[in-house]
């Protein structure tokens, strides 16, 4: 029961999140980029090319040809892309709706590569918190999903040809090179700034501790943080004495609790901190890959030698945390 709960809560956070994200995404979409009659990349810019063309509103037409996307690539992607797809676009979409028609002029006057600035990070913040949280901003990636399965070209290739053609496709209407640039620039900083987010919220922290007290380290940092530690055996090479190493692995957060658990017990305690780009496992994140290209020889040879390694990891408890 406790762990259906747990689920449930972080489900919920995780839609809170998502939907903070977006919102985040399309005001400042509505408000900086849009007045500027600036065409970014993603379906969110086709929608604006029919806006500023047609006069159609963009919160519809977003929808619609995330719609329309969906249902032509619908066999060639997964279930759960669907559900985050249609979450996505719905949130997206009814956020523009809102924002767009409070934000008739610039919020910046007169300063377009400004606007271009501020809107490009609000959206970059905005689609890395979604990210963070297993969320969809739709679009594009519909896409660049069906056409990477049967194709080599990677995902992010794939996205970023169809930005880039959807923004070079404004001189047709504008005639101007600017606005391209524009637009460019705002692909560059939202892709910088997304990347960022999504990064940092999953970058740990990885300590190695030797002190003469490390049993008392290890369990106040299990009884306190909440953290697994390894210890491994070493020699100092300059003592030819030998030492007990720990190995901890935490969030980056969490690393001024660790420091204060090793100050308090020994203050002459040996440390080495460094950054981890990412820990996967019990207590960090998941791993997430595809295996749609794991060739059926490779498949195999894994199933061969399953049995081994499940007999290995009953003699080798001991290595675990």
């Amino acid at each position: 029961m406790a762990d259906i709960n747990k689920l449930l809560r972080n489900s919920v956070k995780d839609y809170i999140m998502i939907i903070l994200g977006l919102s985040l995404y399309s005001f400042g979409f509505a408000a900086f980029v849009l007045p500027e009659r600036i065409v970014t990349g993603g379906v969110v810019g086709m929608a604006s090319l029919c806006l500023f063309a047609f006069d159609w509103n963009v919160a519809v037409t977003n929808y619609a040809i995330n719609a329309i996307l969906l249902a032509v690539a619908f066999r060639s992607v997964g279930r759960q892309f669907v559900i985050r797809t249609i979450i996505g676009a719905t949130i997206v979409s009814l956020t523009l709706g809102i924002f767009k028609p409070m934000f008739t002029e610039p919020i910046v006057a007169q300063q377009p590569f400004m606007n271009v600035i501020i809107g490009a990070l609000m959206c970059g913040i905005g689609i890395g918190t979604a990210f963070s949280h297993n969320g969809s901003s739709a679009g594009t990636d519909i896409i660049a999903a069906m056409v990477s399965k049967h194709s080599n070209i990677s995902f992010g290739r794939i996205m970023l040809y169809c930005d880039v053609v959807i923004i070079s496709s404004s001189y047709l209407l504008f005639h101007s090179i600017e606005k391209i640039v524009y637009g460019i620039v705002f692909l560059l900083i939202i892709s910088f700034v997304s990347d960022y987010v999504i990064n940092n919220n999953r970058q740990a922290v990885q300590f190695l501790i030797i002190s003469r007290k490390w049993e008392d380290i290890a369990n106040a940092i299990n009884n306190i943080s909440h953290r697994g530690c390894t210890l491994i055996h070493g020699t100092g090479w300059y003592t030819k004495r030998d030492v007990k190493i720990l190995l901890v692995m935490c969030r980056r957060y969490e690393s001024v609790m660790i420091f204060r658990i090793i100050k308090a017990v020994d203050k002459q305690a040996f440390i080495a901190q460094t950054n981890v780009k990412g820990v996967y496992g019990q207590g960090f994140d998941e791993v997430k890959v595809s295996m749609r290209k794991f060739r059926p020889s490779q498949t195999d040879e894994v199933t061969r030698i399953l049995p081994q390694a499940d007999d290995e990891d009953e003699n080798n408890d001991h290595i675990r945390t």
